[in-house]
């Protein structure tokens, strides 16, 4: 039944919280924040860890711009396991000062040969395995980075490599980041290339003896430092040849993709069970796209296309406009009820149409964008019901074309059936985390800006740890492959396929006014990404918070009533968490009476990250959530 569960209690009440609940009014959200807000004149680097950022800072003091500052802090983050790894998948959006325009860059792996529905239920899986050399797409990250530094940096890829190169050597590992090593250690134990480089003190005739390292041990990944240091080798060879900073950085690519690298990876891989070939990694290639968008109130927002989740932020802020949200008070029962209303809609259209837009059949992204289908979406939110049955709309009738699968729309689900496996039942299915750890499954986020005008926006990912590392490679593989359906019914535009993307939850996000940068925003936390990215921008756009107070989102919301994009891909509809101090009493009650079940938290998830540009001073502001290690460093 819908109702109300308390998480945390207190003692006691404050009393402007009581005068609050008497008389009904909404508390004042002010500007007081937990961290300082980051100034900067020259630049700003924000990412999830301390050090990785301080590659950021490193990178900028050696001339570099934001592209090479962006690409170093990647780097760092991926040598320190910061919930991705090197073979995992990078999206970003990059503003570029001398065009005005901002780019998209996809470099998402694909799924490799072989990779059909029916081998995965042959093999008794009901969706592609959450971990393992089956859960790899195609390694990303690298040839993003290498992409972004070629078309849009200034550095070597030398020096953009070289804090990760030191790291890689060794560095004072995180205890978080060992603790989750431990953790896994039964998953890492299967694969002797992770096992040596995860639990350098494993014994097998000790099972009580710790594996991981400690918190504050110097951890080394040797091959990991030696994978690096050939990809500067082949730039520094190809410049000693001639070739230009460009044509350098893109020899290093083809040694990773095409050359012993590759060869390491594929052969390491398919000894596992894995399925990649030299011809996966070969025909792979980074996209430069356009970005989608809408306006807001005058605002353009900028995502990437569907093959990440980002266009859900502006379906849901096409519905919102329509609404009079100051009007409603800030966390009312009327605000949430509409917001989470709104999302529902849209995300019911994610979880059935988004998919590869390099594959067949093509997502319908100008119906699901139309103002005009927003408005018709619109309509079906009850003012005072939760509803928890929203079917997927109908796009195609804004755009030109019929709908291919309306048959399959109608009888969609939100809570999707249970699919048909052959052999061993479940194998590999939902058993490494929970429904709620799978559905905010961090992994980090960037952010940086220049004065040169350059801005990047990055949400990487895969490889996190429990990663196959492929051999001696050092790299450790995405997982992202339990991202796919096998089932048409469930999503005709995402069933796995040989040489085509999964449709990710990565969603970097970027708004400008007037043609000039306004913010720069990204958040870390699987299906929950673009829940905290519209409170974010909401708070700032509607309720004139400053970038730290909006980072921080101690008012924050969170829905669970989309499929989870990891593990079985379930739902709960109708579950909500709120903060505690954040709602009054009264909306709790009204909301439980909506039909919502009600979780009170201190504070639900939410690591925020974003830049705004001061252009009345000709500065730049920061803000980084103090919910976990994000960290930035301005200057």
């Amino acid at each position: 039944m819908p109702g109300r569960t308390f998480f945390r209690c207190y003692a006691f009440v404050l009393p402007v919280v009581i005068a609050l609940n008497i008389f009904n009014i909404q508390p004042v959200e002010s500007q007081e924040t937990h961290r300082p807000i980051l100034h900067g004149k020259n630049w700003i680097a924000i990412t999830g860890k301390p050090l990785g950022a301080t590659a950021g800072a490193k990178t900028f003091e050696k001339g570099g711009n934001a592209v090479d500052a962006a690409a170093a802090m990647l780097a760092a983050t991926a040598t320190m396991w910061d919930v991705l790894g090197w073979g995992g998948e990078t999206q970003a959006l990059i503003y570029n000062p001398n065009t005005g325009k901002v780019i998209g860059i996809n470099a998402l792996g694909v799924a490799p040969t072989g990779a059909t529905p029916e081998f995965f239920r042959e093999q008794g899986m009901m969706y592609p395995p959450e971990y393992g050399p089956l859960a790899a797409v195609t390694p990303g990250t690298p040839g993003g980075l290498m992409t972004m530094v070629a078309e849009y940096g200034k550095l070597s890829l030398a020096d953009v490599l070289e804090p990760a190169i030191e790291m890689a050597d060794g560095y004072p590992i995180e205890a978080s980041s060992a603790d989750n090593m431990e953790r896994r250690r039964e998953v890492l134990e299967q694969w002797p290339s992770s096992r040596a480089v995860f639990l350098p003190h494993y014994d097998a005739d000790d099972p009580e003896k710790r594996a991981a390292p400690s918190g504050g041990e110097v951890f080394v990944q040797a091959d990991l430092a030696s994978t690096l240091r050939k990809l500067v080798d082949a730039e520094r060879v190809a410049l000693a040849q001639g070739k230009s900073r460009k044509e350098a950085i893109y020899a290093a690519y083809d040694r990773f993709y095409r050359g012993d690298i590759a060869e390491e990876i594929v052969s390491a891989t398919r000894e596992s069970g894995g399925l990649f070939t030299m011809e996966d990694l070969n025909n792979w290639e980074v996209e430069l796209e356009e970005p989608v968008s809408t306006n807001y109130r005058g605002i353009d927002v900028y995502k990437l296309t569907t093959w990440t989740q980002g266009p859900v932020l502006l379906q849901v802020l096409n519905i919102l406009e329509g609404f009079d949200l100051k009007a409603m008070g800030y966390n009312s029962k009327r605000y949430i009820h509409t917001l989470y209303q709104a999302m529902n809609l849209a995300y019911a259209d994610r979880d059935f149409y988004y998919g590869d837009p390099y594959n067949e059949p093509q997502e319908p992204v100008e119906g699901l964008l139309s103002k005009e289908y927003a408005s018709e979406r619109r309509k079906l939110i009850d003012p005072d019901q939760n509803l928890t049955n929203y079917l997927p709309g109908d796009p195609y009738a804004f755009q030109d074309g019929d709908n291919p699968y309306e048959k399959l729309r109608q009888n969609w689900q939100v809570i999707p059936p249970v699919a048909e496996a052959e052999g061993e039942e479940g194998f590999q299915q939902a058993n490494l985390m929970s429904f709620e750890e799978g559905f905010r499954a961090g992994t980090t986020a960037i952010q940086a800006a220049d004065k040169e005008g350059w801005i990047v926006s990055v949400t990487p990912s895969g490889g996190w740890v429990p990663a196959y590392i492929a051999g001696k490679s050092g790299i450790g593989l995405s997982q992202r492959m339990q991202s796919f359906v096998l089932d048409e019914a469930l999503n005709p535009y995402n069933v796995v396929a040989p040489g085509k993307r999964p449709r990710v939850t990565l969603t970097p996000s970027m708004a400008l006014k007037d043609g000039k940068p306004l913010i720069s925003f990204s958040v870390q936390g699987g299906d929950l990404q673009d829940q905290n990215t519209l409170q974010f921008f909401l708070g700032m756009v509607e309720w004139n918070m400053n970038i730290q107070r909006a980072a921080e989102g101690q008012g924050n919301f969170i829905s669970y009533q989309m499929q989870s994009s990891f593990g079985a891909h379930d739902a709960q509809p109708g579950r909500i968490q709120v903060p505690e101090n954040h709602v009054t009493p009264d909306t709790l009650d009204r909301l439980g009476d909506m039909g919502y079940d009600v979780e009170i938290l201190d504070r639900v998830y939410n690591p925020m990250m974003g830049i705004w540009f001061d252009w009345a001073n000709g500065t730049m502001q920061g803000g980084a959530s103090d919910y976990g290690d994000d960290y930035g460093i301005a200057w």
